[in-house]
């Protein structure tokens, strides 16, 4: 009988292990106040480390702690790193918790968004009559590697807190408008280091888990992963975010690019460990020619997602008066309407679609609390676009190889060069400006064939052409515009192939950069035909 009540003892036991495996974790549970006081945080978080570190914006790093604002304020400035997300949250509340990302682009259009990097890019799409769910794509928006979803996708991580699957899925649907690929990645990351950071006090943990939503084939995981793996050595912050400069800013040229400055935030964040301090200053001095502020913003967002209002500097709470105003968006784009704002309303408002995001989405909501429950991290499919792909919409008769992404416009301007699609034009530059760039194509000429095309550059630049049919330099010539031109100068090119009738042979047109007393620039072809 003992024996038979031993075994029924642990056959309960074991039964009770197994329920409790099956049930998971608890849930994470944040009362309503807790919630809209993490919330408000979190927006404050941002705006503070974007206004602490502006003078320090695509210029030369700080080697001096920061510890005031650089100039008085009364209350904050609208900038893009929270316009676009204020206007996300009007979207929410006209359109509920399953808004679309069509519906968000018509909110742009009506508020006036999109100032500056692939933001412009996509406002400019959509004056084009371009939906919004396309107006990050590659072949509309020329910037779809750059930081705008990473500093607009924030949001999502609050709106999802403790929840890095739903912020990253709505960061991936919804920063479509500004983004692709891995400038799209880097979006994710940002709303799950925010998201995470409602669940979890160890920031390695944080940067860690966000991490798990990228595909670890997109340059943006693989940038994380060398993050992650240097600093669990033990390496130097400064290490670390040089390793990151040297491998990833080499490849995206544009100060404002995805790849790094994540990668650079991920480093900020795991460093900081929770401080608020700490995560302002290594922001500001972690690079020279960096996006710095809208490093500080996400890294300084995740600090009040954590630990609440109680983590910022009061002294610069209250400078900033509870409130966000402002006619336009840094002298470029007048708001509509302008902003005049309570950042603690903007903050309950917040709280109250992130509620009704969480009930959409299997949490527990009541008046006083919410439980969210503890989901493993799931890492999102890729979504991959190299530059070589622009062909398949431009001209797929033709290869290109060694295209670089270079890229300004809200980053540092005076690059060289960048390779995108202009309508029916495709515009280059070099990754490489030794071995320049080349367009491939296998043809066999008929009889009184010739290549024929249209050549362009920018005023006040030149590059050089270079044609080859098999081994054979057949056309040697400097594009380049009249002195003072003001506009995009082009020439008719006709490369007669005669000579190769009837023979298979391979075409290269070279674009090359490095000539002595010319400023390199952008190539433009279009039309290139062989008949």
């Amino acid at each position: 009988m003992r024996r038979q009540s031993l075994i029924v003892a642990i056959a309960v036991l074991f039964s009770g292990v197994a329920v409790a495996a099956a049930a998971g974790p608890d849930p994470l549970v944040l009362t309503r106040a807790d919630y809209e006081q993490r919330v408000q945080a979190a927006w404050l978080g941002q705006i503070i480390g974007v206004l602490m570190t502006l003078p320090f914006e695509h210029q030369v790093s700080s080697v001096l702690p920061l510890t005031s604002f650089p100039k008085p304020y009364t209350a904050a400035i609208v900038d893009d790193d929270w316009y676009y997300e204020m206007v996300a949250v009007r979207g929410f509340e006209a359109y509920g918790p399953n808004m679309t990302v069509n519906q968000l682009g018509e909110l742009w259009k009506k508020h006036n968004c999109g100032t500056w990097g692939s933001s412009k890019q996509a406002r400019l799409a959509m004056e084009r009559g371009v939906v919004p769910e396309e107006a990050g794509l590659p072949n509309n928006n020329r910037l779809w590697f750059t930081i705008g979803p990473m500093f607009s996708c924030e949001l999502y991580g609050v709106l999802a807190p403790g929840d890095p699957n739903l912020a990253g899925k709505m960061a991936r649907d919804l920063g479509r408008i500004n983004g692709h690929a891995e400038g799209l990645d880097a979006g994710v990351f940002s709303a799950g280091v925010v998201s995470v950071a409602f669940r979890e006090t160890d920031s390695h943990e944080v940067v860690r888990q966000a991490a798990q939503l990228v595909h670890p084939d997109s340059p943006m995981r693989q940038a994380l992963d060398q993050a992650v793996q240097m600093a669990e050595t033990g390496r130097p912050f400064a290490e670390v975010v040089g390793a990151i400069e040297d491998r990833w800013h080499i490849e995206y040229p544009a100060t404002n690019n995805g790849v790094a400055n994540a990668a650079i935030m991920a480093t900020c964040i795991w460093y900081a460990e929770g401080d608020f301090g700490k995560s302002l200053n290594l922001a500001a001095s972690a690079g020279d020619f960096v996006d710095a502020d809208n490093i500080a913003a996400t890294s300084c967002a995740v600090v009040g997602a954590m630990h609440g209002m109680k983590a910022l500097p009061a002294d610069l709470v209250k400078q900033l008066g509870d409130r966000i105003v402002g006619a336009d968006m840094g002298g470029v784009l007048k708001l509509t309407p302008p902003v005049d704002e309570s950042i603690s309303d903007l903050a309950r408002r917040t709280a109250a679609v992130g509620a009704q995001v969480l009930a959409a989405n299997g949490a527990d909501v009541t008046d006083a609390a919410l439980s969210i429950p503890r989901r493993p991290v799931i890492t999102q499919p890729l979504q991959r676009f190299r530059l070589a792909d622009l062909t398949q919409t431009w001209n797929p008769d033709w290869t290109l190889e060694r295209a670089g992404f270079g890229g300004g416009d809200g980053g540092m301007g005076g690059i060289r060069g960048q390779t995108h699609l202009e309508g029916e034009t495709l515009a280059t530059y070099p990754r490489d400006e030794i071995r320049g760039l080349v367009l491939r194509r296998v043809v066999t000429p008929g009889a009184g064939a010739a290549l024929t095309f249209r050549a362009g550059v920018d005023p006040g630049r030149a590059w050089k052409l270079q044609v080859y049919a098999d081994n054979a330099r057949v056309l040697d010539r400097l594009i380049e515009a009249p002195a003072g031109a003001k506009d995009q100068h082009w020439e008719d090119v006709r490369v007669d192939l005669a000579a190769f009738a009837g023979k298979t042979v391979t075409l290269r047109l070279f674009q090359r950069v490095l000539i002595p007393g010319k400023t390199a620039g952008n190539a433009y072809w279009n039309g290139l035909e062989v008949k």
